[in-house]
């Protein structure tokens, strides 16, 4: 089999939320002989910030000199990045190897199994063959169901933070979605929370209570941002003075908070991580997609906020960085609260350019674009991205106004080729 072969194969398996359980991922891993068995994990829910806290933990991990795996969704560029070992996608020759190993078992399976079940079992196996230290293993929605959930004994749970989202499959209160992600707390495993929610602070703790695990919240009183600017964040967190955090974000120091919480209660399940790797490891931190500078002239940053909270997250970065209105190039999803995401935007984006993502959900440019006019933006529909881009970045040189784009992680991808393709070009 090869690569293309295994990614078609892949695909080729009906990708539904529709099928919530874990007989499936279950029967697959028994056939592979249960890896997960085999492997230590850090069992990582959240609505956000989920992504940057797997990045930042694996490279403090990897600077106190561990073997890393690190399993996230969805890949921004290439499929490989869903499944890391020491921050190094897997080679595209045995991602084939193990999907071509696999096949056969998830065909036999009366009841085949999802997708997302399928590149789990992948993962599971891929890690347990190069006999990593620890797994940082990210759930894809919800938890309780979630195929990753299908490990036991985790050194540490944790759950980042909740907020409405993806609430057809998970409920559409806090406390429903807070029940569902709690469904990763496993008998005598710690818990961390790192939302501010709580009402759903109060539906882990009671679960955490059920089995016997100690629930552990996230101080941020202890937080002091010193300084923030497009070359990083420097900030004191309790007795660490003085950190450099390079992901940009004003929402990242908290995110680090929740990292170097996690770090202290692993230092107590005996892993040792020295106060130069936390240093280390939280400096050399990268994790595409979030708040990413792409560009210096003009300033044009990615960041892939594509839920309400999420942007409220990114508007408050912008007003952090910029004392002006910025140049917006956005496509949303039609499932996601695309008004209130245009509301918030009005108060910090002048003019807007919109496209429609590559996605059959999206929302068509022209109907964003009018949404938002509606919120007060100034906003033109373009026929492709390519478009949309090049009118955007040719605006905001003009004009020397920064841009960002935002609204969905699925245009990443393609934004990032047209820009490389450029550079060739110049």
């Amino acid at each position: 089999m090869t690569y293309e072969e295994a990614l078609d194969y892949i695909h080729s398996v009906n990708w539904t939320f529709c099928k919530p359980g874990l007989e499936r991922i279950t029967r697959l891993c028994e056939a592979l002989g249960n890896p997960q068995k085999e492997l230590r994990f850090v069992h990582v829910a959240g609505t956000n910030g989920k992504g940057s806290f797997c990045a930042m933990l694996d490279s403090i991990l990897r600077a106190a000199g561990f073997h890393t795996g690190r399993y996230t969704s969805p890949y921004l560029r290439f499929f490989n990045e869903r499944m890391c070992i020491d921050g190094t996608p897997i080679p595209n020759e045995e991602l084939a190897e193990l999907t071509e190993r696999i096949k056969p078992i998830a065909d036999a399976m009366e009841d085949k199994p999802t997708e997302f079940e399928l590149i789990t079992a992948i993962g599971f196996e891929y890690f347990r063959r190069h006999g990593v230290d620890v797994v940082i293993l990210e759930v894809g929605m919800g938890g309780r169901l979630d195929s990753t959930n299908l490990i036991r004994n985790p050194l540490l749970s944790v759950i980042t933070g909740i907020a409405l989202d993806h609430t057809a499959f998970l409920g559409d209160t806090v406390e429903a979605i807070a029940r569902e992600k709690a469904g990763i707390i496993k008998d005598g495993a710690p818990i961390l929370f790192g939302g501010d929610d709580e009402s759903a602070a109060r539906v882990i703790e009671v679960v955490a209570q059920e089995k016997g695990s100690d629930f552990y919240r996230v101080d941020y009183e202890k937080l002091t941002v010193r300084s923030m600017t497009l070359d990083g964040t420097e900030f004191d967190f309790g007795e660490r003075r003085e950190l450099h955090l390079s992901l940009l974000g004003a929402y990242q120091p908290r995110n680090a908070c929740v990292v170097l919480s996690a770090v202290d209660l692993l230092r107590e399940r005996g892993m040792s991580i020295s106060e130069d790797a936390v240093r280390e490891g939280l400096a050399a931190a990268e994790w595409c997609g979030r708040f990413e500078k792409l560009l210096d002239d003009p300033i044009f940053l990615f960041d892939g906020a594509h839920n309400p909270q999420g942007v409220a997250s990114a508007v408050e970065s912008l007003g952090q960085y910029f004392d002006e209105k910025v140049y917006l190039l956005s496509g949303v999803l039609r499932d996601k609260d695309y008004t209130a995401i245009a509301r918030d935007l009005s108060s910090v984006a002048e003019r807007a350019f919109t496209m429609t993502p590559d996605n059959p959900r999206a929302l068509d440019a022209k109907e964003y674009a009018k949404t938002l006019c509606e919120c007060g933006v100034a906003a033109e529909p373009y026929p492709t991205l390519r478009d949309a881009l090049r009118a955007a970045l040719d605006a905001a040189k003009r004009d020397r106004k920064p841009l960002v784009c935002l609204g969905s992680l699925y245009v990443y991808a393609e934004l990032v080729k047209e820009l490389e393709g450029d550079a060739k070009d110049a």
